[in-house]
């Protein structure tokens, strides 16, 4: 049974830092692809960061530079690094694995951005 457990949400001022974990069980998480989506109210889900079994990485336009994605094969982990918070940034975050015709998802982590 997979699962993708994220943690490391809550409340944060604005210009504050989190960092989200996703801790995978269940899978050959090495050779997953691994991403971070959010969904804020009312909005559609939407790429945060991506990055591949080989260590590339990709973002989305709003968040370069501010936010970064790593994984920690040995622990099944991925990571969100979350730098210089905006209220914009308030979502629900999450994990998701994909492998060919196969695909994951955690069941999110509330972050909000707020003073």
């Amino acid at each position: 049974q997979v699962q993708l457990v994220e943690s490391g949400g809550g409340l944060v001022q604005p210009g504050g830092s989190l960092r989200l974990s996703c801790a995978a069980s269940g899978l050959l998480f090495s050779i997953y692809r691994m991403a971070w989506y959010r969904q804020a109210p009312g909005k559609q889900r939407e790429l945060v960061a991506a990055i591949t079994t080989g260590g590339s990485t990709d973002y989305g336009d709003s968040v370069k530079g501010r936010f970064t994605i790593s994984r920690d094969n040995a622990k099944n982990t991925l990571y969100l690094q979350m730098n210089s918070l905006k209220p914009e940034d308030t979502a629900v975050y999450y994990c998701h694995a994909d492998w060919v015709l196969r695909d994951y998802w955690g069941q999110g982590t509330q972050v909000t951005v707020s003073s």
